[in-house]
């Protein structure tokens, strides 16, 4: 113990162990970043690794609803005997189908096959009625234009049908649009991904429209894995078809190529879109006078006019009566 302390008072040992203790200070004080870890990488590395999750999960749901599975029955094979794509093509119905939500080769093959049978069924039914169960006093040329005008009515009923639910499809979509931009804003803004912004707001999105929750998620998915990102926003525009999307999906594609704030494009975009979305109800006030014209002459006036002018009808009968007796 003495000579533990006398090692202590020795000017050379302490000057030593000060030596030691600053040798490992500062050896201390250089590795311990390197110990840390970089929290940056890690960070990125998380990213990548829900990015994958999230590429893997969008791939699975697309292959669940069978968007890349050839079209198989008897339908298909009939219409690829027949090659109707080609006898009875129209380069506009398959962007059509998809803006219908009607995607992938069986839908096609199906409308082309409608496309196909229903002129000789509206054909054929025209014929039975006219000449078989109710057999009108017409000549032969109206009759067979009558014959001619259920075989177009059947040709362009595929068309109207698929228009139809386009149409339906895309109002469903414009009246959640403006809800669906505000919380991609709330995503983008609080540092989420673009990829992870259409994934949450598609999974929450499904309240208020179906339609837009799968337009969102079939975009998360595409992209996750097409080549290029400006693709992805531009197969968004096309099937939902409505210039709202298409300047929102603009602004997207700008942003990523110039590095422009997302957040701000989102907002005006949210706003010109709610805009939008009031101009198009105030134009249905407005047509809904003119719209009830036709109803109120049909079933509203020959009430009144019988409400009106039935006493006074009544009373003049009476007199009338009245002064035939006497006479």
């Amino acid at each position: 113990m003495s000579t533990f302390a006398e090692s202590l008072s020795d000017p050379g040992s302490l000057a030593s162990i000060f030596a030691a203790i600053a040798m490992f200070a500062t050896i201390t004080s250089v590795m311990l970043p390197a110990l840390k870890g970089d929290k940056l990488e890690t960070r990125l590395k998380a990213v990548t690794s829900q990015r994958e999750k999230l590429r893997r999960a969008s791939r699975a749901a697309l292959e669940q609803k069978g968007l890349k599975r050839e079209a198989k029955g008897t339908i298909s094979q009939i219409s690829k005997r027949l090659d109707l794509q080609k006898v009875l093509e129209d380069p506009n119905i398959a962007a059509k189908l998809e803006q219908a939500g009607l995607r992938g080769p069986k839908p096609l093959t199906i409308f082309y096959f409608c496309r196909f049978i229903l002129p000789f069924v509206g054909a054929i039914g025209m014929f039975l009625y006219i000449f078989f169960v109710n057999d009108h006093d017409l000549t032969t040329i109206p009759k067979y234009g009558s014959i001619l005008f259920g075989a177009a009515a059947g040709f362009y009923a595929p068309n109207m049908y698929v228009g139809n639910i386009a149409s339906k499809r895309q109002q469903s979509i414009m009246r959640a649009f403006p809800d669906a931009l505000d919380m991609m804003l709330i995503c983008v803004e609080s540092g989420m991904s673009i990829e992870m912004a259409f994934a949450k707001v598609g999974a929450e999105i499904g309240s208020a429209s179906v339609e837009l929750a799968e337009e969102l998620q079939i975009t998360t998915a595409e992209l996750s894995y097409l080549a290029e990102r400006r693709q992805a926003y531009e197969n968004l525009a096309k099937r939902t078809g409505h210039d709202g999307v298409k300047a929102v999906t603009m602004a997207l594609i700008q942003g990523e190529r110039y590095g422009t704030p997302l957040g701000d494009a989102l907002r005006t975009m949210s706003k010109e879109n709610r805009d939008m979305r009031m101009s198009e109800a105030e134009q249905k006030a407005a047509a809904l006078p003119a719209k009830l014209t036709v109803p109120m002459i049909l079933f509203f006036l020959p009430v009144l006019f019988l409400v009106v002018l039935g006493p006074a009808y009544i009373k003049i009968t009476a007199m009338n009566a009245e002064k035939a007796a006497g006479g």
